[in-house]
């Protein structure tokens, strides 16, 4: 008798597991598919308190937090002043910075390293650099480098290495090692692993390709 009850207590398990399992894959797959369509500081919002909340209500995966950081960083820049200044804009920037890299911890606790997460500890830097080029280009600049450079080690096939190198070569001026030549360069080769490119999940990262073909559009 207790044998059953031990089966049947581990079926209900395995099935309320399963169940959660997809509900959270159903939620996931909805926001993630209109990742590359946004381009707003609201829509960013609302991207990045949705997969707040799905990662709050399953705190076992690290992708929602993932998610949730990469969306709280392109807030970010939308909120940045778009006429090019390189002022400080730290009380902007930062707070966006801090959220997602507290909310990048949190992913890293649940996970191993891996060249997704080392992207987006890049973008983190960047921001951060963003808020006040002028005293921050050889902190968090080198920072971001290095994280990069991490994320290449672990799978040169990432093409949203690319893409952040790309924007990186884009919008540096050419006197600091800025160039659109290279970074036309970069973000074809971006375009072709993303022809190429597999993902192991419907949830997995897979964000980019309206990045590649804005780009290419401006180059």
């Amino acid at each position: 008798m207790k044998k059953y009850f031990f089966v049947m207590l581990l079926s209900i398990m395995t099935t309320a597991t399963f169940a959660q399992s997809e509900k959270l894959i159903k939620a996931m797959e909805a926001k993630i598919a209109i990742l590359d369509s946004n381009n707003s500081v609201d829509a960013w919002k609302e991207l990045a308190n949705s997969f707040e909340r799905i990662a709050e209500a399953e705190k076992t995966q690290w992708l929602p937090y993932y998610y949730a950081s990469y969306s709280n960083l392109m807030l970010g820049y939308a909120s940045m002043p778009q006429d090019g200044s390189m002022g400080d804009n730290s009380s902007i920037s930062d707070p966006y910075a801090d959220k997602a890299e507290s909310l990048l911890n949190k992913a890293i606790s649940l996970t191993t390293a891996n060249t997704e997460i080392y992207c987006i500890k890049k973008m983190v830097h960047s921001l951060r650099m963003m808020g006040n080029p002028m005293s921050r280009y050889m902190t968090e600049g080198a920072k971001a480098t290095e994280a990069l450079a991490k994320a290449k080690e672990l799978n040169a096939s990432n093409p949203r290495i690319y893409i952040l190198e790309g924007q990186d070569k884009f919008y540096t001026p050419e006197q600091f090692g800025g160039s659109k030549a290279e970074a036309k360069i970069l973000f074809e080769k971006a375009k072709g692993l993303f022809d190429t490119y597999k993902t192991e999940s419907t949830i997995a990262p897979n964000w980019g390709r309206s990045q590649v073909w804005y780009f290419l559009s401006q180059l």
